[in-house]
């Protein structure tokens, strides 16, 4: 099972990394933006290459130990306000789509993404809630 849990982390590594290293080496993304969309990009990139650790690391840690799932809660509250700078960055920097394309609708995609995570999350904490702690 494990090495089935391996071959769909390494898809969505592929899936998230590759397009954000992608965008990283374009000639047109170091070009000027008013917003430092360049620099959060780069923070998204190294929160993806920690999401990976967690992610292989949970895959091959059984029972996982408290503190881990401490440093992993952190992380995610570190991602959400990551992801709340991205969407706002990204909702400042219109007049970056003529200069530094790619690197726009990436951030318009990753604030998507943030957004839909956002509401997985809290559709699936308030269903914990409901079904764990109300009684």
């Amino acid at each position: 099972m494990r090495d089935g849990s391996q071959i769909v982390n390494g898809i969505f590594v592929a899936l998230v990394l590759i397009p954000q290293l992608y965008v990283l080496t374009r000639p047109k993304s170091s070009r000027f933006c008013q917003q430092p969309l360049l620099n959060n990009l780069t923070a998204c990139i190294a929160l993806s290459f920690m999401a990976t650790g967690f992610a292989v690391t949970f895959t091959l840690i059984d029972p996982v130990p408290q503190s881990f799932k401490a440093a992993y809660h952190g992380f995610g509250l570190v991602s959400f306000g990551q992801g709340l700078c991205t969407i706002v960055l990204t909702l400042k920097a219109k007049q970056c789509v003529e200069t530094t394309p790619e690197l726009y609708y990436l951030s318009l995609v990753l604030s998507l993404c943030c957004i839909l995570t956002t509401v997985f999350v809290l559709v699936k904490g308030g269903v914990w809630i409901v079904t764990h702690r109300l009684p």
